[in-house]
């Protein structure tokens, strides 16, 4: 009769669960900005698994153990999507919940409810920048707050490499289908190089303080100043709730096109760009899938390469500098076209390019990004 504060949480966390394929109430429940699904819906498990009613008992028994300032962050990052800014919640690492005929760690539980109902175990995962507990002196306690978490793609396993592409649009100016460069340098002046886009012509130039730049483009226009990143971490988004970054949504767009404005407004929380010990990883944040070409991601033999889709919540190392030194090879056909195509990565929002599309070009796509890595 009378509702606590702490059932009210709780109430609002169990509705706010991830959604399952052939849950109609759950899928509507859980839509993300735009109303779009915020990642893949998984189907039903069975085998053992559990019922709904057994998930929602053990649910609600351990959110009842959690402290309510606890769960008052794992509602903000739930509700918010992953938009919102949250603690992590700490958790004992060691206490296995029974479901059904299986036997998961809490965290793994969580992650199952919150975010990915078809996650089997703790190896698919991967942390987070924004996670502040790797690392830390207690080895009892682990993050169980799901948005500090990601999928990890793997390239030999779902979501595969998509398709193949041609030599790409880095053309010589005289081309007919060469890329008209916007005029904006983020105040450097330059002449661009014969065979090199604007973005990556500023490294040649000798700015060596940051350890990337990303140029937004629309179609075969940038839009906007180059971005210089210097911070380990990165934002690129149209719009966040609390965000800091490269926000797209405040670039000045002469583009009209309803299909660039369509995708334009799909953009939403965008991605993470992280640079790490092993590489750079880049978090497909969006409630939409992205795609990536990238040297480092191919087979070292190959004379094409391959874009691959990413799915909204999977996180994918998209550039490894040691793998990228290695792929300057002077008998390459590509690299020799392309200098620095070992050293850029290309990512379109929304909209795949390749044999699979009618775009052949990464410049047809609608909303794109180059990323361009410093070589020292």
């Amino acid at each position: 009769m009378f509702r606590t504060k702490r059932s009210g949480l709780i109430r609002r966390l169990w509705r706010s669960r991830a959604p399952v394929e052939g849950d109609a109430e759950a899928d509507t429940r859980t839509r993300g900005p735009g109303g779009c699904c915020m990642g893949k819906g998984a189907k039903v498990s069975k085998g053992g698994a559990g019922t709904e009613a057994e998930l929602k008992a053990l649910t609600h028994s351990i959110l009842k153990k959690i402290k309510e300032k606890q769960l008052e962050a794992l509602l903000q990052a739930v509700e918010s999507r992953g938009g919102a800014r949250s603690p992590c919640l700490l958790l004992p690492s060691k206490v296995d919940s029974k479901l059904g005929q299986h036997s998961y760690p809490l965290p793994l539980l969580l992650y199952k409810v919150f975010r990915w109902p078809d996650l089997r175990h703790s190896s698919e995962l991967k942390r987070l920048s924004c996670c502040e507990s790797y690392g830390k002196v207690n080895p009892e306690l682990v993050c169980c707050n799901p948005h500090h978490m990601s999928r990890l793609c793997e390239l030999e396993s779902p979501p595969p490499p998509y398709s193949r592409y041609p030599v790409d649009f880095l053309k010589a100016p005289d081309s007919p289908d060469s890329v008209p460069s916007s005029t904006e340098t983020g105040g450097t002046n330059y002449s661009a190089p014969v065979g090199l886009s604007d973005s990556q012509a500023r490294l040649e130039s000798g700015e060596r303080a940051h350890w990337c730049v990303v140029a937004y483009w629309e179609e075969k226009t940038r839009v906007g100043r180059l971005y210089s990143v210097q911070e380990p971490s990165l934002d690129i988004f149209y719009d966040l709730p609390q965000g800091n970054g490269f926000c797209l949504g405040q670039l000045n767009s002469d583009n009209k096109s309803q299909l660039v404005q369509m995708v334009r407004s799909k953009i939403g929380y965008g991605i993470q760009l992280t640079r790490e010990q092993d590489g750079v990883w880049v978090y497909n944040r969006s409630c939409y899938p992205i795609f990536i070409k990238s040297a480092t991601l191919d087979n070292p033999d190959s004379r094409t390469l391959l874009v691959h889709k990413v799915f909204p919540g999977f996180s994918i190392k998209a550039f490894d500098y040691e793998k990228a030194y290695s792929l300057q090879r002077p008998n390459d056909h590509e690299f020799t076209q392309q200098p620095r195509t070992g050293f850029t990565v290309q990512i379109s929002f929304v909209k795949g390019w390749g044999q699979c599309y009618t775009r052949q070009f990464i410049s047809s796509c609608p909303c794109w990004l180059e990323v361009i890595f410093n070589t020292r």
